[in-house]
């Protein structure tokens, strides 16, 4: 069977790289793609925003299923048109999508159907957004409700602070995706990701994740859209997987089916585990970026059937193998990421860095030219690679970072330390 895959970074170089090892496969097609993922599929000069020239490109080359990576494309409702075209596709309708593409929608859900998360209040001006901060106090969490990139949330250690944050985001400052502001309950715990697949009836869970989103060591910084992740999250235990499964996703999925958004595709919870059991920070419509890098490096199963049984409505009775080895990925972003950087630069030595370690390493922000591998984004490369134990990976992967030659490029030097510690202990 012939598959489109949708996107250009690291999560689809991961998906393509783990779809093109299914014996299903006939041809492999991703659109644009990037440097890396040339070597898996074929890549696209296909505009993704032009949903009917998407179309005659799978009906002309008889594309038996679309895979939708990045979030924007759902929330401006291209899984719609394709399915409406008779197309099979894995990602959620516009309505689905809403659940990233709009903060305060989610958390309206979650208040309707006791789902657990932060107190919190939406606003479309700035006066009464201040007036709930000052009447919450600080720390507090101020948020742009819509899709900001992974870059629109601003923690406010005091109230000053998030008043600053509520006239940068009512500013323009993230666009459209300010047009709203959600205000939540500062949160204290561990954060963890969790994914699970769905078809609109059947829910089933994949596995968690633990990712680093500022940009410095320690967890310090602004934040990013991610600067590396492992898998699984040692935080997640047996128990308090099924709790998440029963206290939120499944919630969440009637809910959307109640709606008229029976949801097909991945839940992407953000969570935080506090003193009182995993609470959601928010979701995502899509896989994680670097999360899905160790996902699909971990994952011992064939990833065709579950994308084809999600988008025709028969996951029931599917199950998932998984490795017992741990991943991890570390992100080389170009200097000034998550500001201003400079493209175009260099990159050598990948080949080197994967052959001499073993690791994987998907490409995020490149484009080849000329036999030159080159930085086109912020964040540019994923180093992943597997151990027995987090520490292990860790070794793995920042022996493969050594290896590469790009002193335009950076990369944290503590990914997994919250983990590597529990090692320690």
């Amino acid at each position: 069977m012939n598959i489109l895959v949708i996107g250009s970074g690291g999560r689809e170089h991961a998906l393509c790289w783990k779809i093109a090892q299914s014996p299903l496969i006939g041809s492999l097609y991703c659109a644009p793609g990037n440097g890396g993922i040339a070597d898996v599929a074929t890549c696209l000069d296909l505009d993704v925003t032009d949903h009917a020239g998407v179309i005659d490109f799978c009906k002309s080359h008889e594309i038996a299923l679309v895979v939708v990576g990045p979030e924007a494309p759902l929330v401006a409702g291209l899984a719609d048109d394709l399915e409406a075209a008779g197309l099979m596709v894995f990602g959620p309708s516009k309505g689905g999508a809403q659940l990233e593409g709009s903060k305060g929608f989610t958390k309206d859900i979650c208040a309707k159907y006791g789902i657990p998360t932060a107190a919190y209040g939406r606003f479309a001006d700035a006066v009464a957004a201040k007036a709930y901060v000052e009447a919450q106090g600080a720390p507090i969490v101020v948020k742009a409700d819509g899709l900001a990139a992974g870059k629109g949330v601003i923690i406010a250690h005091t109230v000053a602070e998030a008043l600053e944050a509520i006239d940068t985001i009512f500013g323009g400052a993230f666009g459209d995706a300010g047009a709203e502001v959600v205000v939540e309950e500062f949160m204290e715990g561990e954060e963890a990701s969790f994914f699970a697949l769905s078809d609109g009836k059947t829910t089933l869970a994949l596995a968690t994740a633990q990712d680093h989103k500022a940009v410095g060591d320690g967890d310090t910084g602004p934040n990013t859209g991610g600067m590396g992740a492992y898998s699984p999250a040692p935080i997640m235990t047996d128990a308090l997987c099924a709790q998440v499964m029963t206290e939120i996703i499944e919630p969440t999925a009637r809910a959307m089916a109640d709606m008229g958004h029976p949801y097909k595709g991945v839940f992407f919870a953000g969570l935080m585990i506090t003193k009182d059991g995993p609470k959601l920070i928010e979701y995502n419509c899509r896989f994680g970026d670097p999360e899905c890098q160790v996902l699909m490096t971990r994952m011992d199963s064939d990833l065709v059937p579950l994308l084809l049984a999600c988008a025709k409505g028969e996951l029931a009775g599917h199950s998932i193998n998984w490795k017992d080895d741990v991943a991890l990925t570390v992100v080389m972003a170009a200097n000034g990421y998550p500001g201003n950087y400079k493209k175009g630069t260099e990159i050598k030595g990948v080949d080197r860095a994967s052959e001499g370690t073993g690791a994987n390493i998907f490409h995020a922000g490149t484009r080849q030219s000329d036999g030159r591998l080159l930085a086109t984004g912020g964040r540019v490369l994923n180093v992943t690679a597997t151990g027995k134990t987090v520490t292990e990976a860790q070794a793995k992967a920042y022996a493969a970072v050594k290896l590469l030659d790009w002193p335009e490029g950076f990369c944290r030097s503590d990914i997994g330390w919250r983990a590597v510690a529990r090692e320690k202990a």
